[in-house]
């Protein structure tokens, strides 16, 4: 009995450890843990092309691109998950979709569309200081 009990307790435990693990469904979309965490990093602009993600962007698409080391990290998963993104210095917020990586932002930096960052500050402004999740 307290043989059955232990097997049982244990095989429990991986159970939900298991199910605790933060991972990429098939289709790309990420499971609650991830779109839980909220991030805070830089936030600057590019005129988009043919994005890492395997797709053409023009100036009026509200598209981001990630970090590389990011996009590296999960082999590209994040391609097309929404994300909203705020503006810390002026609370305005925006959605986009990854479609790119950006080789040298930094792991919660994002390179956005001139028309989506126009949507949290003027481009004049360059750089601005951002929070983020995924939707």
């Amino acid at each position: 009995m307290c043989r059955f009990l232990f097997t049982f307790v244990v095989f429990l435990l991986f159970v939900v450890t298991s199910l605790a693990l933060p991972t990429t469904l098939q289709n790309g979309t990420l499971v609650d843990v991830e779109k839980r965490q909220t991030y805070t990093g830089r936030g600057t602009w590019f005129h988009p092309g043919e994005g890492n993600c395997g797709q053409w962007n023009t100036d009026n698409d509200p598209i981001v691109a990630i970090s590389l080391s990011r996009y590296n990290s999960n082999n590209g998963a994040n391609c097309n998950q929404w994300l909203k993104i705020t503006n810390t210095a002026n609370g305005n917020t925006a959605s986009a979709y990854v479609r790119d990586s950006c080789p040298g932002c930094g792991w919660n930096d994002l390179d956005m569309s001139p028309s989506l960052f126009s949507q949290l500050a003027d481009l004049s402004v360059g750089e601005l200081q951002i929070s983020w999740y995924f939707t």
